[in-house]
């Protein structure tokens, strides 16, 4: 049973930056993909970017270039850097955890955390 915590979201102006930080328990984090996914009202869940082994990442088109995640296996953590921040990017971000990164990152797994708000001010 992996359990994931999300945490550094906050309110930031546009165009500047935040990392979050998605701590996991329970599991061998390396054996794990971890994506990010963003809920914002009125809209589905996006999907946002997924990592896995050997510093394999894919991004939403709507934030590559502008968001980097990465992981830091010794700490059981994945970070996600956005910079560049836009009021469109303001949403609740999840972190989802699965072996297989296809999983990962359609969002079918079990693994999720709470969440952490994010909103940027025009």
């Amino acid at each position: 049973q992996v359990q994931l915590v999300e945490s550094g979201g906050g309110l930031v102006q546009g165009g500047g930056s935040l990392r979050l930080s998605c701590v996991a328990s329970g599991g061998t984090f390396s054996e794990y993909a971890v994506a990010w996914f963003r809920s914002a009202p009125g809209k589905e869940r996006e999907f946002v970017a997924v990592g896995w082994s050997g510093d394999n990442t894919m991004y939403s088109d709507a934030v590559k270039g502008r968001f980097t995640i990465s992981r830091d296996n010794a700490l059981n953590t994945v970070y996600l850097q956005m910079d560049s921040l836009l009021p469109e990017d303001t949403a609740v971000y999840y972190c989802a955890a699965d072996r297989s990164p296809r999983l990962a990152a359609r969002g079918q797994t079990l693994y999720w955390g709470r969440g952490t708000q994010v909103t940027v001010s025009s």
